[in-house]
């Protein structure tokens, strides 16, 4: 007798007998002679009977069918598997057709999902192909039946749900110097150390772009200035012996010279030692300017995933204040300046600056005159971005001035905003670390089902209740997900798990990488705060302060309730202020489809962002700064702080210290300006003008749109997805 169905999705639920009769009259009553109740019962009660204990839908369904067969009504057989028929076609129809928008190369939601992601390549389609299949698997055997429920009610999304079944893990922060003193083997070949400045920054671009193929999420170096700099002295060194075979000359004296700074500087009137000196430095600065030109444009050239997207790399710099650390800094501005090719804006490395008092931030700093250059570069091409080192939750209590490796206690972040630091299990770094998964909550869904309480207290109660029921699903879901992850064997991930990951040395004859990912951290993150407060009690937290009260409560709520997932099971869980770039819009089709068109809530194409001011929002840059300051260090898991700069900003580089100036007074982790710029592909023109169509200089119609999505740049629109381009739109001027 059939006690338990197997359903398709891989669910296991109670037999129950009143779908096969539902079936059978449905069938029925599409035939010339009717309904038969006395058949419909004796094809169920034998089905029911002689059926195994546990069997699938499509083997109870073969029962019937064959029964049917057998019976005088041959007619309804008919229609029964004609049905069944009918629903296989449609199920294969969905995928049909989904596939031939990948293939015709249009531009929709799917094919735009990732704006850094060229989906109209053949390995871009490739990857869609993967992708798009990979995600029911997911569904139907990895996913617990509850938490497939909550993501196709709209309440929970899983990030890089199609990367699930490969075990991978989401990023990483780059311990470089370990690939730049000691080489490396990554399955095929092997790199020896670095020597050079030249060979430095090459393996630095290897070592971003292999751990990108064995990894979903993006690379990151978090000292590239430390990390760099004693290549610049050994490029000195050499430079040096050069000039000694040229001249004839022992000049080993000067190989540990100090030096005060890397500067060039006319040979004219040096004489002796000095000349030496001089040149050899000149010489050196060339360099290490072609070796961070060429990094740059590696970056934006070389491909990983099968060919069809750039790496998504980042890099933390500006604490190095040794005269090499500082020539790392300042050509690495210069090249970035300059740009690539013919003057291109570099997309990657998205570069963060590390703002901190006594180093690189004051004017008394020895780095205060690489930070006004990084605000410069910054005003024009969009990079660097600012981390703050000196906020209370950025801090390090083993940070000293006088470390030589004191970059190892301070935070770095992933430029888009993900970020790793504090460990329960080890070490308090964001060296060797990152975050191994991470799934975002639809706060706007949850409020919306409380919107229609009358009572404001019994209507955010219910808010919470049905808050801390998704909280428990996430927090389990990313469980099982790690549980899943752990059982990959070290050699999926050549790279990460023999040199990268913190403590991967421990892993030598291991079968599995369980001893050391738990050094990663699990992010919860949540979208729409903003609408969900519009709906709980009519206003945003951008303005209205009793709404900045309830979101700064149901943030805390959170942090406070992922504090405890951390102690139920075991791992480093985290906050996220979420960076939805396709399910910006995921979010609100489907809650506008079920709500319908509620002002301030659906009524536009997009959620905002994490707890965000909305973008449409008119209020000051320190408006906006003092309203979303608060949640920096409830999201510890990763946040970031934007503001729109009007005009032509590579004249108003002191509007980028500005913003610098209140991550300081406020507390703000992490923070970047957004601001126009195109460029004309035809002639170079530039200019900040928000709707140009032509340009002016030459009429060309090929403009380059630089513009930020979720924490990158992308250099054409044309990849963005509506809901963001919707955002984009809207997005307003803070004075």
């Amino acid at each position: 007798m059939i006690q338990t169905v197997v359903k398709r999705d891989g669910r296991i639920v109670g037999f129950n007998e009143e779908k096969i009769m539902a079936a059978i009259r449905k069938a029925m009553l599409h035939t010339e002679h009717g309904e038969d109740a006395t058949l419909i019962r004796r094809i169920t009660d034998y089905v029911s009977c002689q059926g195994n204990e546990q069997m699938t839908v499509e083997q109870i369904q073969d029962m019937v069918e064959m029964e049917l067969m057998k019976s005088p009504r041959k007619e309804v057989a008919k229609k029964y598997i004609a049905y069944r028929d009918k629903r296989n076609i449609a199920r294969k129809a969905k995928t049909r057709d989904m596939f031939l928008e990948i293939i015709e190369t249009k531009s929709n939601d799917i094919t735009r999902e990732n704006a850094n992601m060229n989906a109209d390549t053949p390995a871009g389609m490739m990857m869609k192909f993967a992708s798009e299949t990979t995600k029911p698997f997911v569904d139907d055997y990895l996913l617990l039946p509850e938490v497939k429920e909550a993501v196709r009610l709209n309440y929970l999304h899983i990030h890089d749900k199609d990367y699930y079944p490969t075990k991978s893990l989401t990023c990483v922060q780059h311990p470089l110097d370990k690939i730049l003193n000691n080489g490396f083997y990554a399955g095929h070949g092997e790199s020896r150390p670095a020597k050079r400045i030249e060979t430095a920054s090459m393996l630095g671009c290897i070592s971003l772009e292999t751990a990108q193929n064995e990894m979903h999420g993006g690379q990151a170096i978090p000292a590239f200035d430390f990390y760099l700099a004693p290549f610049v002295r050994r490029s000195y060194v050499e430079e040096v012996q050069v000039l000694e075979q040229i001249n004839g000359q022992d000049y080993k004296h000067l190989y540990d010279v100090q030096i005060e700074d890397y500067y060039i500087r006319e040979l004219g009137g040096l004489q002796g030692d000095e000349r030496v000196i001089q040149h050899a430095i000149n010489r050196t600065v060339n360099r290490v300017h072609q070796s961070m030109e060429a990094f740059i444009h590696n970056m934006n050239t070389i491909h990983s995933r099968g060919g069809n997207q750039v790496v998504f790399s980042s890099i933390n710099y500006g604490t190095d204040t040794s005269a090499e650390g500082r020539c790392i800094i300042r050509e690495l501005l210069h090249s970035t300046y300059e740009g690539v090719g013919n003057g291109v804006t570099a997309i990657f490395p998205i570069q963060i600056w590390k703002k901190k008092r006594g180093v690189s931030y004051l004017p008394e700093d020895k780095n205060y005159d690489l930070y006004k250059l990084a605000c410069k570069v910054s005003a024009r091409r969009f990079f660097p971005n600012f981390l703050n080192l000196d906020a209370s939750f950025n801090t390090h209590e083993e940070w000293k001035a006088d470390d030589p490796r004191r970059f190892e206690h301070e935070v770095a972040t992933m430029g888009c905003r993900t970020r790793v630091f504090e460990n329960r299990f080890g070490k308090k770094t964001s060296i060797g670390r990152g975050n191994l998964s991470f799934s975002t909550l639809n706060l706007v869904r949850i409020a919306l089902e409380c919107r229609n309480i009358e009572n404001e207290k019994e209507r955010i109660d219910c808010f919470y209740s049905k808050l801390n029921h998704l909280l428990d699903l996430a927090a389990l879901q990313l469980h099982r997900r790690f549980e899943f992850q752990k059982t990959a064997a070290p050699k999926q991930f050549p790279l990460l798990m023999s040199v990268l990951w913190e403590g991967c040395e421990q892993l030598e004859g291991e079968n599995t990488i369980e001893k050391v990912i738990n050094q990663g951290t699990l992010g919860i993150g949540f979208i729409g705060l903003a609408e969900a407060l519009v709906a709980l009690i009519g206003k945003h937290h951008g303005e209205d302060e009793k709404a900045q009260k309830l979101g700064l409560e149901i943030v805390t709520y959170m942090r406070d309730r992922i504090n405890e997932f951390s102690d139920r099971y075991q791992h480093n869980y985290s906050v996220l202020a979420t960076p939805a770039e396709g399910l910006a819009g995921r979010f609100t089709r489907r809650d506008r489809k079920d709500f319908g068109l509620i002002e301030g809530i659906t009524n536009r194409d997009y959620y905002t962002n994490s707890n965000h001011v909305p973008v449409y929002y008119k209020c000051s840059a320190h408006q906006k700064a003092k309203v979303e300051a608060p949640y920096h260090n409830l999201t510890r898991g990763g946040h970031i702080f934007y503001v729109e700069v009007d005009g032509d900003a590579t004249h108003n580089p002191e509007a980028i210290m500005t913003v610098v100036d209140m991550m300081d007074k406020y507390d703000m982790g992490y923070a970047s300006v957004n601001h126009n710029r195109n460029r004309c592909l035809k002639c170079g023109y530039e200019n900040a003008d928000a709707r140009i169509a032509a340009c002016p200089k030459c009429g060309s119609n090929e403009i380059d749109r630089l513009q930020r999505i979720t924490g990158y740049l992308v250099g054409t629109t044309d990849r963005w997805n509506s809901a963001k381009l919707a955002e984009l739109n809207d997005r307003i001027i803070h004075e």
